[in-house]
């Protein structure tokens, strides 16, 4: 009789357990999709030398190959350039000329030789010729590392000849155009961990990387500390409480960028008012000495960040406190316990939980800081304030180098990953320890 009972609960519980993966399956393929699946594309960049401002390393290439519409582009307009230099040239660049004309000539006919590239050469051709788009595909064909050196030593002679000439009648074409052309052969642009050894020894990002900390760990300190206050403050029963709660909130309503926005006038060097109030009290010798020395500078961020985000840890932390029975102070004081002793031995301890969760949420989002020092003191002065999620954004879009930015953006997750794992760790075992 137990073994046809114990059966059926065998499959329920597998049925369960089917469910239940069912269920939390929508939830990691999103993870996934949103968190995982960029930083992903983010590490495959950083294998690459990705340059957005060179052709030849504006795309991921693990071969070699030659660009048609770069070389059939250059490669005409190129002949009609020398063919109007040998109307007006002397004897001497005459001779020259003539010779790499001839060269080109024996170039493009070998080209021709390859079935693969003459087929796509003729269909590029015709679409240049009929203006035409050709597709970022369709242009590259890949061809053989030796026959591509031998490409590009030919292109690379040709422009050096055209590089000694002197007295041309429109030099910067001649010499333009056959640079262009040598940049028809694209080489692969795989470097593997080059990226991240660079960075490791690299002082700028150790820097950005030690004001991150700074920044992080000050400020969240700060916050901490506020707005645990303001949240004890706006947890008690007073007139007007909902208009004070709603008040409080309001510095972290506003747009970061705005916010950075309004500081940088406040913190101005010459009619800036938190300025004129630090030079007043001798915090700062001058005026404009706030924002162009280091310490000045990093303190003006952390204030600003601290007036900007405590209101969002006092919210968190109020949230913890409304869920601290009242009955447990009112036992308390008849035992004759004070107000800090009931802070102390009640607030603290139930606290715990939302104070990890206060924390987590805020030293994520401080660490991976960005607007308000981009808008407020751009990283400077000399770097001073440069955070790594700066220092990303500068190599990324300023420099246009997409796969050291890449490299550093994986540097930035993997150090959000450290910390997360770290406070996750002392938030699970808060809450086992609870549970027992």
């Amino acid at each position: 009789m137990s073994d046809h009972t114990s059966k059926p609960k065998k499959k329920r519980k597998l049925s369960e357990s089917s469910t239940a993966y069912l269920l939390i399956a929508p939830s990691l393929l999103l993870i996934l999709v949103i968190a995982i699946w960029p930083v992903i594309q983010s590490f495959y960049f950083s294998l690459f030398d990705l340059r957005l401002n060179n052709p030849t390393k504006s795309e991921v290439h693990t071969s070699h190959m030659i660009d048609l519409q770069r070389y059939l582009d250059n490669y005409f307009l190129l002949e009609g350039a020398i063919d109007n230099e040998l109307d007006k040239a002397d004897q001497g660049n005459a001779e020259t000329l003539n010779g790499v004309k001839e060269d080109l000539s024996k170039l493009d006919s070998s080209l021709l030789e390859d079935g693969k590239i003459k087929e796509r050469y003729e269909i590029i051709d015709e679409k240049l010729m009929n203006l035409e788009k050709v597709g970022s595909k369709e242009k590259l064909v890949e061809v053989e590392k030796d026959r591509a050196e031998e490409i590009q030593t030919e292109l690379n002679d040709i422009e050096e000849k055209l590089k000694g000439l002197d007295e041309l009648e429109d030099p910067k074409a001649v010499k333009g155009l056959s640079s262009a052309l040598a940049d028809s052969i694209i080489k692969p642009n795989f470097i593997g961990f080059d990226h991240y050894a660079k960075n490791l020894t690299d002082k700028r990002m150790w820097m950005s990387i030690w004001n991150t900390v700074v920044f992080t760990v000050v400020s969240v300190a700060i916050e901490l500390v506020i707005g645990l206050m303001i949240a004890l403050l706006i947890n008690k029963a007073f007139f007007g409480r909902g208009l004070v709660r709603a008040s409080i909130l309001i510095p972290w309503a506003i747009p970061t960028v705005v916010a950075a926005l309004m500081w940088k006038f406040l913190y101005d060097g010459q009619n800036g008012i938190v300025a004129k109030i630090f030079e007043e009290i001798g915090l700062v010798e001058r005026m404009a000495t706030l924002l162009t020395n280091d310490t000045g500078a990093m303190f003006s961020v952390i204030f600003a960040d601290v007036w900007k985000t405590t209101p969002y840890m006092a919210l968190l932390l109020l949230a913890g406190l409304q869920t601290i029975p009242t009955s447990m102070y009112e036992a308390a004081a008849i035992d004759g316990a004070n107000k800090w002793k009931q802070f102390f031995t009640i607030t603290l301890p139930l606290l715990k939980t939302s104070i990890l969760v206060a924390l987590l949420f805020r030293t994520l989002d401080a660490f991976r800081v960005f607007d308000l020092i981009f808008v407020l003191t751009g990283g400077g002065p000399a770097n001073s304030t440069e955070t790594i999620s700066l220092l990303a954004y500068k190599v990324m879009i300023a420099q246009s180098n997409f796969g050291e930015g890449s490299a550093l953006s994986v540097v930035v997750f993997i150090c959000v990953a450290i910390i997360s794992m770290i406070y996750i760790s002392l938030l699970g075992r808060d809450l086992l320890e609870d549970k027992k």
